[in-house]
C-alpha cells in the first residue's frame, strides 16, 4: 500500500514542470518590453538587470542595457543663464533680455553623479572587450564621455586616438547595428563628426583636442583633405594665416575644388590685402567652383581686378 502511495507522489512530481532558465533572448525580450512602457531608467529596470546579470553574466547585450540605465540615472539637466550666446557650440534654450538691455541666455546644462558614470563606464568597457570590432558601441562610450567632460573633452580625446590608433594598426571588420560593415570612409566619416563637433564647441581644450585628434589622423592618412582642412582651419582660428595656408595650398594641390580651402583661402588673402593672392584663388574659385553662382562670383571679381 506504501508503496503504491509512493508511486503516485510521484506520479503527481512528474506532472509539476521543472523551472528552466531563462534564456539570453528571453531576457533581452523582456527587456525590450519593459523599456518599451517606462523607458531604460524606469521603473523595474533595474531589477530585470541583476536578474539578468546573475544569469548571463558575459551577455553583452546585458552590459549595454546596463550601461544606458545607469547613464541616464547619473545624468541630470538644469537649466542656466549665461552671457554667451552659445554653449558648448548650442544656441540658447531661452535667449532672453532682462530690464537693463543686457542679454541673458539659459541653456541647458547637464550635470553626473560621478559613481553611476563610473558604473555605466565600465559597463560599456566590458561590453566592448567581448567584441571590440562593433563600432557603435565604441561610439557609444566616446559620446557618453563627451557629454560628460562637456568643455573639456580630454579623457574624448584619448579614446578618440586610441580608437584610430586600432583602426590601422589592427584593421578590424567594423560592424554597426544599424549600418552593418563598415567601411574605412564611413570610419573617417565618424572621425572628421568627432572633429567638428570638437570645433563647434569652441573652448580652448576642444580646439586643442580638435587640432591633435586630426593631427594623429594624418599619422596614417598624411594627405587626407579632410584632415588637412582642418588644421587651415585650426590656424585660420588663431590667425596664424600662414601656416593656415600652408595647409590649404597643400589640400588645393590634389584638390582644387576643395570649397573648404578655396573659400578660406580667398577669406585671408582678402583679409591681408594682398590681391595677388587673391585673384590666385579667384582664378581657382573661378574654374572649380561648387556651384555656378560661386563660380560666377568668382570671375566677376577676377574681371572687376584685371581691369584696374
Amino acid at each position: 500500500m506504501k508503496n503504491r502511495i509512493l508511486i503516485l507522489l510521484l506520479g503527481l512530481v512528474c506532472l509539476v514542470p521543472l523551472h528552466a532558465q531563462e534564456s539570453k533572448e528571453d531576457y533581452l525580450r523582456r527587456y525590450n518590453n519593459l523599456v518599451g512602457r517606462v523607458g531604460p531608467d524606469g521603473l523595474g529596470v533595474e531589477t530585470l538587470l541583476n536578474k539578468w546579470e546573475a544569469a548571463w553574466p558575459e551577455d553583452p547585450n546585458q552590459m549595454i542595457a546596463r550601461f544606458s540605465f545607469c547613464f541616464l540615472r547619473s545624468r541630470h539637466t538644469s537649466v542656466v543663464p549665461m552671457e554667451q550666446d552659445r554653449y558648448l557650440g548650442n544656441a540658447p534654450l531661452i535667449p532672453m533680455t532682462d530690464s537693463t538691455g543686457k542679454k541673458v541666455n539659459y541653456f541647458e546644462v547637464a550635470e553626473f553623479d560621478d559613481a553611476l558614470f563610473a558604473e555605466a563606464n565600465a559597463a560599456i568597457g566590458k561590453a566592448i572587450a567581448t567584441a571590440q570590432n562593433h563600432l557603435d558601441w565604441q561610439i557609444l562610450k566616446i559620446n557618453a564621455l563627451l557629454a560628460y567632460e562637456k568643455e573639456k573633452p580630454e579623457m574624448t580625446l584619448q579614446e578618440l586616438k586610441s580608437l584610430v590608433t586600432f583602426h590601422y594598426t589592427r584593421k578590424p571588420d567594423w560592424v554597426h547595428d544599424e549600418l552593418g560593415t563598415v567601411t574605412p570612409e564611413q570610419f573617417e566619416a565618424f572621425i572628421q563628426d568627432y572633429c567638428a563637433v570638437l570645433f563647434r564647441m569652441n573652448t580652448p581644450t576642444s580646439m586643442e583636442a580638435f587640432k591633435s585628434l586630426s593631427e594623429h589622423m594624418l599619422t596614417y592618412k598624411k594627405e587626407n583633405p579632410l584632415f588637412l582642412d582642418n588644421l587651415g582651419s585650426y590656424y585660420l582660428i588663431k590667425k596664424d594665416y600662414k601656416k593656415a595656408r600652408k595647409y590649404y595650398d597643400q589640400v588645393l594641390k590634389k584638390h582644387p575644388d576643395d570649397m573648404t580651402a578655396l573659400k578660406n583661402s580667398i577669406l585671408m588673402a582678402r583679409t591681408a590685402k594682398d590681391i595677388k593672392l587673391e585673384k590666385k584663388y579667384l582664378a581657382l574659385m573661378a574654374a572649380n567652383g561648387e556651384t555656378e553662382n560661386d563660380r560666377a562670383s568668382a570671375q566677376a571679381r577676377l574681371d572687376a581686378y584685371n581691369k584696374k
